[in-house]
């Protein structure tokens, strides 16, 4: 579909706005031409005290000739040429300013409300995504197309469009004026604008590219600017703030040759038409000269006609500039497009079914996954058969890269397999419904994610209104609800970005409470207190054991004395499981877990030495 179109496409739900804006915009037009119609009576009539009495012709209706006279607009107790000018040109400007006025803000709200659709759905679309998604798309460059493109797209269709409208019907009414006079010299006034208007044609296609480059630069620098920002403290660990400082430098460089070079562009339309302008002035003037002694027509004639075509290069010029401007809108709406045209990697299956609470088990039949980004031939899981009945308490351990996490991250369909199949009582995951199977599984990870909003808010995240009883018991399982209370506001203090507000130990129990209030039957607990200190891991630790009270849990081990009661160890290596059985027969068995084990309890034997 054409981008024009399709950016047009959004304004549909608007269009009875739009179709008002427009009739308003054609009597600003109006006004335009009726205020330069008046200078022909001004000089002949008004500065003439011996033609200072009414009727005063204005104009012909077109196709009947039917002639129109001032007294015939104004009230009829206007009795004098003065008086019935003065009055017109005061109801003029009024008019005018109101239907501009009117006219603009109608435009405005049709535009910024069709972009705020567009940007909406762009959000929405991205939130469907799935992980590889955002593995493979930079933050910084997802937000900018999210705001800096869509903001291009919102100028062009507010502002701009707006102006637009206006301009057209202002050069229309104009245009009425300078062929009402002579069309004649109209047509030889006019013929200039093709050698304006061709080459600003050809140009819009660069400034499309331009814009493209543009706001790929800006994606690079915002980029920069949230790495910097997010890893502040590794910047100041390694004392690269020089080193980031470069690396913006360069990406603001690049980002400005590309906006001088739209510069460059878009500025060439406006002296092409002043140049032709005054040539067009030059020629008029000459003509009027021998015109004049003929009698053709009076001063004030031609001094409307020579005003009206001075006014009407001024919209023309404004509106070479405005298709420059939709030109680098496009160039920012085709990011914006090919993120909404890219086909979900997670899509749920018609008549998908609806999970109503886990029961009875989790069945990996043959899985098989590679990340769609990866290079190389070999399996990232490899022939995965692994059943995890109701209640059981299964870890996944293994060197690192040995697939612990991947066998974890398929369970909630942030990837799918790429053969065989996980089934949840029987079902295969492709065929519930994602929200009843995400309803049904608790996530707690290492790296926690808190967001900058209240306690209450981050425990019983996605509900408007949560019950103060249940966050408290929520709270007081995950051992936080001593610290939480200690806080300034309690449940509605605000945390700060990332929890930052928290310690480490306070923001992990945080996480805990989050998924104990959620209550999935499901739990999946990737190595929760790796990142504590021994006082913190304990109270997590504690609140781990509330959590996983009657819920089937999977949890993925780094460290090997935290899994020693698990039910059953599932050990990978190299995508494949390599060993299964509980902790006591996995060392005496002596491979891969016996080795890890012993790897670990000597690096604790050299720490306490220490």
């Amino acid at each position: 579909m054409n981008v024009r179109r399709r950016l047009l496409g959004y304004s549909r739900r608007y269009l009875p706005i739009l179709f008002l804006a427009v009739l308003l915009m054609a009597c600003v037009g109006a006004a335009h031409g009726l205020m330069a119609l008046l200078i022909g009576p001004i000089i002949d009539r008004v500065l003439n005290p011996a033609s200072a009495e009414l009727p005063v012709h204005l104009f012909d209706v077109p196709v009947f000739h039917t002639p129109i006279y001032l007294n015939q607009i104004v009230p009829a107790g206007f009795h004098n040429v003065f008086s019935s000018v003065a009055f017109s040109i005061v109801a003029v400007f009024l008019g005018k300013g109101l239907c501009d006025y009117l006219a603009n803000y109608l435009i405005n709200y049709a535009g910024y409300s069709a972009v705020t659709d567009l940007r909406n759905q762009v959000f929405e679309k991205l939130l469907r995504q799935g992980s590889t998604f955002f593995e493979t798309n930079p933050t910084g460059r997802l937000m900018s197309s999210v705001m800096n493109d869509i903001d291009k797209i919102q100028v062009a269709t507010s502002t701009m469009l707006a102006d637009m409208f206006r301009q057209v019907f202002v050069v229309l009414g104009l245009l009425f004026v300078v062929l009402r006079t002579d069309w004649r010299l109209a047509v030889f006034s006019l013929g200039v604008l093709p050698f304006v208007l061709v080459p600003t044609a050809r140009l819009g296609k660069r400034i499309r590219r331009t814009s493209r480059k543009t706001q790929d630069h800006t994606g690079e620098l915002n980029q920069i600017l949230q790495e910097s920002i997010t890893g502040h403290q590794v910047v100041k660990a390694f004392s690269t703030e020089a080193y980031e400082a470069g690396r913006f430098r360069k990406a603001a460089r690049n980002l400005l040759r590309s906006n001088l070079r739209y510069t460059l562009q878009q500025a060439i339309a406006s002296p092409l038409i002043e140049f032709f302008g005054a040539l067009t002035v030059v020629a008029l003037l000459y003509y009027a000269r021998a015109e004049a002694k003929s009698g053709s027509f009076t001063p004030g004639q031609f001094t409307s006609f020579i005003i009206a075509l001075l006014m009407m290069y001024e919209p023309v010029k404004r509106l070479t500039g405005i298709h420059n401007i939709f030109e680098q809108a496009i160039g920012a709406s085709e990011k914006v497009f090919d993120y909404l045209d890219r086909k979900d990697d997670i899509v749920e299956r018609p008549g998908a079914t609806d999970l109503a609470r886990f029961s009875r088990s989790i069945l990996f039949e043959n899985v098989r996954f590679r990340y769609p980004a990866a290079t190389g031939s070999g399996w990232h899981l490899d022939g995965i058969q692994l059943e995890v009945k109701s209640g059981e308490v299964v870890a996944l351990a293994g060197p690192s890269g040995a697939g612990k996490t991947t066998v974890a991250n398929l369970l909630p369909r942030f990837h799918d397999v790429t053969s065989g199949a996980i089934r949840i009582d029987g079902i295969d995951l492709r065929d519930l419904t994602l929200a009843s199977l995400r309803r049904n599984i608790g996530i707690v990870s290492q790296e926690t994610f808190l967001f900058n909003d209240t306690v209450a808010n981050n425990i019983a995240y996605g509900l408007a209104a949560a019950d103060r009883n249940k966050l408290r018991a929520a709270a007081e399982a995950a051992n936080a609800l001593e610290f939480i209370e200690r806080l300034p506001k309690g449940f509605d203090t605000m945390i700060g970005e990332r929890g930052v507000n928290l310690s480490g130990g306070q923001r992990q129990r945080i996480a805990i409470a989050r998924a104990i209030f959620k209550n999935a039957p499901i739990l999946i607990l990737d190595e929760a207190t790796s990142h504590l200190d021994t006082e913190s891991e304990l109270a997590v630790q504690q609140a781990l054991n509330n959590l996983m009270k009657d819920r089937t849990v999977v949890v993925i081990a780094h460290r090997l004395s935290t899994i020693r009661k698990a039910d059953k160890i599932v050990v990978l290596d190299r995508g494949r499981i390599a060993e299964t059985g509980t902790h006591d027969e996995l060392v005496a068995h002596g491979g891969i877990y016996h080795r890890l084990h012993e790897l670990q309890f000597l690096d604790a034997g050299v720490a306490i030495d220490l």
